[in-house]
């Protein structure tokens, strides 16, 4: 699991080809904000951040999933992530900034995600 990367991943990849194909331009990965967004788009001060459900422990099946091996282990760390996603979440929103979290398994309707990544963009 070690291999697992944080940034530049198939659903992140997924979702930026999307909204770049769209017209929209964003920064990627901004340090200057808290939690590093996978997106930002400053003009709009709205981020986007794409979550695997496994590591971020959504409430899907892909989420819930137990690892056999150091379970234990695993579990602090997810829960830790979760913890550190609300964290960021309340820093950014007290920056004024607004945002949204797409989902990995979101991305298997691509169409409704879409509608949701435009609505929110566009309000």
């Amino acid at each position: 699991m070690a291999a697992i990367r944080g940034r530049d991943t198939k659903p992140e990849l997924t979702v930026r080809s999307f909204l770049h194909r769209m017209g929209y331009r964003y920064i990627l990965h901004d340090r200057s904000l808290p939690g590093r967004p996978d997106l930002s788009f400053p003009s709009r001060r709205k981020v986007i951040f794409v979550h695997g459900c496994f590591w971020h422990m959504h409430h899907c099946k892909y989420g819930q999933v137990r690892p056999a091996t150091n379970a234990a282990f695993w579990q602090v760390k997810r829960a830790a992530n979760v913890e550190r996603d609300a964290l960021v979440e309340r820093e950014l929103q007290d920056l004024g900034w607004d945002i949204i979290v797409t989902w990995e398994c979101e991305l298997r309707d691509v169409h409704a995600l879409a509608r949701r990544l435009i609505r929110f963009l566009e309000a």
